[in-house]
């Protein structure tokens, strides 16, 4: 299926046109029928001649009803404009043209109609000039008569020429449609309408709404009963949810979308707005050429959704809107500003266009800007930003891969830890300051061995400990939380006391130094604590220090004593003192290597080899 929206000034005939080309009535209200003036979006389908099934969004044209003509263009991917060959070009059709503009819309034709009431040559060539200044620069153009039929089947052929050039939605892509429509129908309930531009939607299928979640009861299109639906199609979806849905709210795949109240958006100002100055009372400054600047207050409009807004420039055409409401955004979602009220009317003739720009979605979850200067700078890391993942991580420096498909940005390439994904450029500055940060610490710490891993997170402002572990190249390693420089992770002067403790037990391992010895190597209580703390030394007990490993040592040596021994066989076999050997006979019942058999005698647990339990 395709779809296509009509767009053009107010009876023009563009319900007539969907009426002679589908055989249904696009306006459904009793209203609408007896003042021959669409009010609200009418919706109609056919078969073209390739076959291929196309369904029109037919619009409003009247200025009073611009927001209801924005739902239903926004989410169709093309447009058919239509033009009265005896009026031609009116304010309508160029408030209509701006908006098509300032949404990006790039596929169309144009429709010149009542052929049969005046030559279309004119309207045709001013309507066709028009549309090529606004992008829309290779439509066709058909002169047609809803009322004799003149110029339908060109159109026809057109019309598939046009679906047939359309890009191809991936039925893959996380779904977001925009709701229209709310009604209840007896003995089903809730049901809602939208066009659904991408992804597909099937029975039992649970998506998010702002107030929850809603399941997907039963899925209709083109009043047939299916059980999935892909994009682009018009979709009628009975519902079930806790709290009804609204019109201007959207059903999107959970987790896929960033639902957000802010945006920084890059201006692009559209149709007159772009080029006529116009100094305007209470505005944003610098967003708009000639030195005018966008009202303070405006209505963003995406797909069928109209939100107030705030507008706070941050520099050239860079501004940040905050929104009224929540908004499930991508980056790269085109919002169009428009003035509701009087404040701005650009160009001439029934009070002029109210469409003033568009606003291209650069972030959707903007940083707070808290300090003196901070939107200049925010303003200038914007400027050049493009809407992909790169872009987002130059200016957020960190994010998590769901953040990222949130917004809509699949991640380049590998994360730096777990799900974090890092500016290739920022990264590389932290493995240039983690080093230093660590020297520092060592510093201000010396008998500590090493700097905390938390400590290191606070200093370098990351969100979690583990890219402080991504970030470690030797010589620092981490050991026991702790970021440590060489094998031992002691500052130098306790790592060289270390080693002449050492040195001294070469002869005889198990003669551990009185305290007093160990303080002429270096080794006082200070230093001891950080070498056990780091696992170099082992504490038998107070004023009782060996290296590490000695325990398992002793335990190999006894081991080879007839068992049972006793506390002078052991000290006769480790070369030792009664002062060292109970208490680490004690040391090695506690750690399982030695067992007592009575009041004198241990064996080992182990007699070839001891093991620890």
């Amino acid at each position: 299926m395709h779809v296509v929206a009509t767009a053009g000034h107010v009876d023009h005939g563009k319900s007539t046109l969907v009426r002679a080309l589908t055989g249904m009535e696009p306006d459904r209200l009793e209203e609408e029928r007896r003042r021959g003036l669409t009010i609200e979006l009418g919706y109609a389908w056919t078969s073209l001649p390739s076959g291929e099934r196309l369904a029109f969004v037919d619009v409003p044209g009247h200025e009073r009803f611009l927001a209801t003509m924005l739902a239903g263009v926004g989410p169709a991917p093309a447009v058919m404009f239509v033009v009265a060959a005896d009026e031609g070009w009116m304010p309508q059709s160029e408030e209509h043209l701006v908006a098509l503009e300032a949404l990006g819309v790039r596929h169309g034709l144009l429709a010149v109609t009542r052929a049969d009431l005046a030559d279309p040559a004119s309207a045709t060539e001013r309507a066709a000039a028009r549309l090529a200044e606004s992008g829309l620069d290779s439509v066709e153009r058909v002169a047609v008569s809803g009322r004799t039929g003149q110029g339908l089947a060109e159109l026809r052929a057109a019309l598939d020429r046009l679906v047939a050039g359309l890009p191809t939605p991936d039925p893959r892509a996380p779904v977001r449609m925009w709701i229209d429509r709310v009604f209840t129908v007896r003995g089903s309930g809730t049901v809602v309408t939208g066009t659904l531009p991408a992804g597909t939607v099937t029975t039992g299928d649970e998506l998010a709404l702002p107030t929850g979640t809603a399941r997907i009861r039963a899925v209709e299109s083109l009043k047939e009963t299916v059980r999935s639906v892909s994009g682009v199609a018009r979709v009628a979806l009975n519902l079930r949810a806790a709290v009804p849905p609204e019109r201007g709210q959207a059903l999107v795949t959970p987790g896929a979308w960033i639902w957000t109240d802010a945006a920084d958006v890059r201006i692009t100002p559209v149709g007159a707005a772009a080029t006529v100055p116009d100094v305007v009372p209470d505005a944003v400054p610098d967003v708009m050429p000639g030195g005018r600047g966008l009202p303070s207050r405006l209505t963003a409009h995406i797909g069928s959704a109209a939100v107030v807004c705030d507008v706070r420039p941050l520099g050239g055409r860079i501004v940040r809107l905050r929104l009224a409401r929540p908004l499930p955004l991508h980056v790269g979602d085109v919002l169009l500003l428009r003035d509701p009220g009087h404040s701005v009317r650009i160009g001439a003739g029934n009070g002029g266009v109210r469409v003033l720009a568009g606003a291209t979605v650069l972030d959707a979850r903007p940083p707070a800007l808290r300090r003196r200067g901070a939107a200049g700078e925010r303003a200038a890391a914007l400027a050049a930003a493009g809407t992909d993942a790169g872009s987002l991580l130059r200016t957020h420096r960190l994010l998590r891969e769901g953040d990222l498909r949130a917004m809509g940005c699949a991640p380049d390439g590998s994360p730096v830890s777990g799900d974090w994904h890092a500016d290739p450029a920022y990264w590389s500055r932290l493995r240039e300051l983690l080093p230093r940060a660590a020297r520092r610490y060592a510093a201000d710490h010396p008998l500590e061995p090493g700097m905390p891993v938390e400590a290191a997170r606070h200093e370098l402002a990351l969100p979690d400990r583990r890219l402080v572990a991504a970030l470690v190249e030797l010589p620092l390693t981490v050991a026991d939380g702790r970021i440590v420089s060489g094998p031992s992770g002691l500052p130098a002067p306790v790592a060289a006391a270390v080693e002449r403790l050492r040195a001294e037990l070469a002869v005889r391992p198990f003669l551990a130094p009185e305290a007093g010895r160990l303080a002429e190597l270096g080794l006082g209580p200070r230093e001891v604590a950080a070498a056990v703390r780091t696992g170099v030394l082992l504490r038998v007990a107070d004023g009782v220090v060996l290296p590490a490993g000695a325990d398992v040592r002793a335990a190999e040596l006894l081991a080879r004593l007839p068992q049972p021994f006793t506390v002078s066989e052991a000290r006769r076999a480790l070369d030792s003192s009664r002062r060292v050997m109970v208490p680490l006979l004690e040391h090695l019942d506690r750690s399982g290597l030695t067992e007592r058999v009575d009041e004198l005698r241990r064996r080992c647990r182990t007699p070839s080899r001891p093991r620890i339990e």
